[in-house]
């Protein structure tokens, strides 16, 4: 291999991402049961099956949709407020509702991407055409919906020979025709970019061994039960019935007690014919029809595995919280700070969700309306996830009022109202009258009040001095 330096100019390509890809397929996973729509099916099964995993993407689900997703402008202007409302509006005239869109966004978590075709109609008023329907009618262009592209249908993506994305090959049912999906026509949310890799990396991936385990385990398990349970049938014959020289109807007669003990599961094949004991003189016992099953404990604690398994699962996707309480370990500290730090990396997937709608959604429909001036483009942005303490701000501000350190306002007042999600302040309702002063309190000739333990004659007789020496009245 020739190693050489060579001129470039400043704005040449000199190397790649890396990015392991061949023929538009990806190859980062390098366990081949986790590589492209087999392992679609793989996190599919973790996702269904499994219920740990299940809670915890439920309850991501849950506290996702509860959050608040506002359009706010990026200036002052009247502009800035007008594009922010048109914004808003496109998002209300949508036939398929936001917390929905965003329930099928957020599976970029189990399977590492989400791929949507964003559909345009003219706002046109109500119509039977789904093109042109809308409650406004000013011509405009809006969304319609944006279409989830399951992630089982990828055929390959299409890159550049500088390695961007250019779009997604799909192929789906029920015609399974290939189709080409542009990245310009899409919005494609993915967990992480790493070599930009356009499936980004699911979050059940460091799950997937404690969950291969864990499934192993139970079904074994499971198994073991069931047989122990019923107990394996075990049918005793003559031995002359299963030697060699068996005629045809001895043969056909241990054929009926191997179906008869087959059957005697509800057709599970599950029995054994072995030959009939003998007594102290040699004789066989004849037939004899008994259960086998094992007796005693098992040495090993299947049941505590099974935690550790769940445990890892949970761990790996920061949900230890939907584990607490089933043991007797756990305080309510812990479990606030577990989920406390689960809100923080749930937050952190909608700040990416956010940004990607911004720049993939928002943009080109502010660009095909006709406006191309970008630093008037609004910005989606969610809410916080976790709901605020107003207990624990209460104690602060009352500890930092204490001190000094603040003064309570208007402005603090309205901050404080938006935090704990209280109504606003209303200007028109009549405020609490200052408690009246008391009859006994003295008051100076300048309307001080006299401080307590001093005589009124002294205070109203004591003139300023400077340095020692008294001023005069002027």
């Amino acid at each position: 291999m020739d190693e050489k330096i060579d001129d470039y100019d400043v704005l040449d390509v000199l190397g790649v991402t890396g990015l392991n890809r061949q023929g538009g397929l990806v190859n980062e996973e390098w366990l081949r049961q986790l590589e492209g729509t087999k392992g679609v099916k793989v996190y599919t099964e973790m996702k269904d099956n499994d219920p740990i995993i299940g809670a915890i993407l439920y309850a991501i689900k849950t506290l996702v949709r509860q959050t608040k997703a506002t359009v706010q402008p990026s200036g002052t202007s009247e502009k800035h407020h007008y594009y922010a409302k048109f914004v808003n509006e496109c998002l209300s005239d949508m036939s398929v509702s936001w917390p929905d869109f965003l329930s099928e966004a957020l599976s970029m978590l189990p399977f590492g991407w989400a791929y949507f075709e964003t559909l345009y109609k003219i706002r046109s008023g109500h119509t039977d055409d789904p093109k042109t329907n809308s409650i406004y009618r000013d011509g405009r262009l809006g969304w319609r919906k944006f279409g989830i592209r399951a992630q089982d249908t990828l055929y390959r993506w299409e890159f550049s020979d500088e390695g961007e994305t250019l779009g997604m090959w799909q192929m789906a049912p029920p015609n399974y025709e290939l189709t080409f999906l542009p990245i310009e026509k899409c919005v494609h949310f993915r967990t992480e970019s790493h070599k930009n890799n356009p499936e980004g990396r699911s979050i059940l991936r460091n799950a997937y061994r404690s969950w291969f385990f864990c499934k192993r385990i139970q079904e074994i398990e499971s198994i073991g039960i069931e047989r122990d349970l019923a107990g394996l049938p075990v049918m005793q014959v003559p031995l002359e019935l299963l030697s060699s020289n068996a005629t045809a109807a001895q043969k056909a007669v241990v054929d009926d007690f191997r179906d008869m003990i087959q059957k005697i599961r509800r057709d599970e094949y599950e029995g054994v014919v072995i030959p009939s004991e003998t007594d102290i003189d040699g004789n066989p016992s004849g037939f004899k029809l008994s259960l086998l099953s094992s007796g005693g404990r098992r040495p090993i604690d299947v049941n505590e595995i099974v935690k550790r398994y769940e445990s890892r699962t949970a761990l790996s996707v920061l949900g230890e919280f939907v584990l607490l309480g089933m043991d007797s370990h756990g305080s309510f500290a812990l479990a606030s700070s577990k989920t406390t730090l689960f809100a923080q990396a749930l937050g952190t997937y909608l700040q990416t969700i956010s940004t990607t709608f911004n720049e993939q959604a928002i943009a080109p429909l502010m660009r095909l309306n006709g406006w191309p001036e970008a630093e008037y483009y609004p910005k989606l942005v969610f809410s916080d996830i976790e709901t605020p303490d107003v207990r624990e701000l209460g104690a602060a501000l009352t500890g930092l009022a204490g001190a000094g350190l603040i003064t309570p306002d208007d402005t603090l007042e309205k901050w404080i109202r938006e935090f704990a999600n209280l109504p606003p302040v209303d200007l028109g309702s009549e405020r609490p009258a200052e408690e009246e002063a008391h009859e006994d309190e003295l008051y100076n000739e300048d309307g001080s009040q006299v401080t307590p333990g001093r005589l009124d004659e002294e205070v109203i007789d004591e003139k300023p001095t400077v340095e020692g020496e008294e001023v005069e009245d002027a």
